[in-house]
């Protein structure tokens, strides 16, 4: 069967240009692009959306308008109201993640759905909400539930995206392979010889436990051939440092005599 688009994201009567263009920028991050306005308060398309997409213009380019939320999801077979207040409607609570996997399994099945986000200054009235199939809301604290409008987008876009994206994404840049095992014994022996020196290891009946607790700990770290370097510099530059204050201190100790 083939696989239905992304879900659309529904604003009904988003009031300030700025809002949209920052729901635009949200949807380009978790891969949506469907965007549909119902009666926008100052009309479209507006300018100031476009500068708060920083970029993310598509969603914005292909953004269609109606004049009533039956008409904004028409086509749709499952759409998912969000609001933060509680409402006499009979109809299921989700959360975003689990309204993301519902979602995800009627795209699967090559049907259409989407999500109604109400304006900013009241949310969705419950005559909008009626004509979803379930409530989005999202735990948050009772002592604050006002969300701005592109952060709840941006809440259920996000789990939306987990659904098909589920790991995390590639590394940046390849690093280094790890140090080979000859590298990180001289490693381990260069240190070792310098905290002998300076009597790290007592009582000397510790010294094999102590030794292996500090190779077990930089072994954890995987060095780069690099790092061990950088390391075994550290430790010459402090051993070659304790040198120079022993000297320091000779010296005076001559001088006093």
């Amino acid at each position: 069967m083939e696989t239905a688009a992304p879900p659309c994201i529904i604003l009904n009567v988003p009031q300030l240009a700025q809002n949209i263009g920052a729901v635009a920028r949200v949807m380009a991050n978790f891969g949506l692009a469907d965007l549909r306005l119902v009666n926008p308060r100052d009309g479209w398309p507006q300018e100031h959306a476009w500068a708060a997409a920083s970029g993310a213009e598509w969603p914005l380019n292909a953004a269609r308008v109606y004049d009533r939320v039956e008409d904004a999801i028409a086509d749709l077979h499952l759409v998912y109201a969000t609001t933060a207040r509680p409402r006499e409607l009979q109809l299921p609570i989700l959360t975003p993640r689990e309204a993301a996997a519902n979602l995800s399994h009627e795209v699967g099945e090559g049907r259409s759905v989407g999500l109604l986000f109400g304006g900013e200054r009241a949310g969705l009235e419950t005559a909008d909400i009626a004509l979803c199939q379930a409530v989005v809301t999202l735990p948050i604290d009772p002592r604050f539930r006002s969300l701005n409008l592109a952060q709840a987008v941006a809440i259920n876009a996000y789990e939306w995206r987990m659904t098909v994206a589920t790991g995390a994404p590639p590394i940046f840049r390849e690093g280094p392979p790890p140090a080979t095992a000859a590298a990180m014994l001289g490693l381990y022996e260069h240190f070792e010889s310098e905290l002998d020196a300076a009597g790290f290891f007592h009582p000397p009946e510790k010294r094999p436990s102590m030794v292996q607790n500090l190779r077990s700990a930089l072994g954890r770290a995987r060095f780069s051939d690099q790092e061990v370097r950088t390391f075994r510099g550290v430790v010459t530059a402090l051993s070659k440092g304790r040198g120079r204050v022993l000297d320091r201190l000779a010296q005076q100790k001559a001088e006093k005599e």
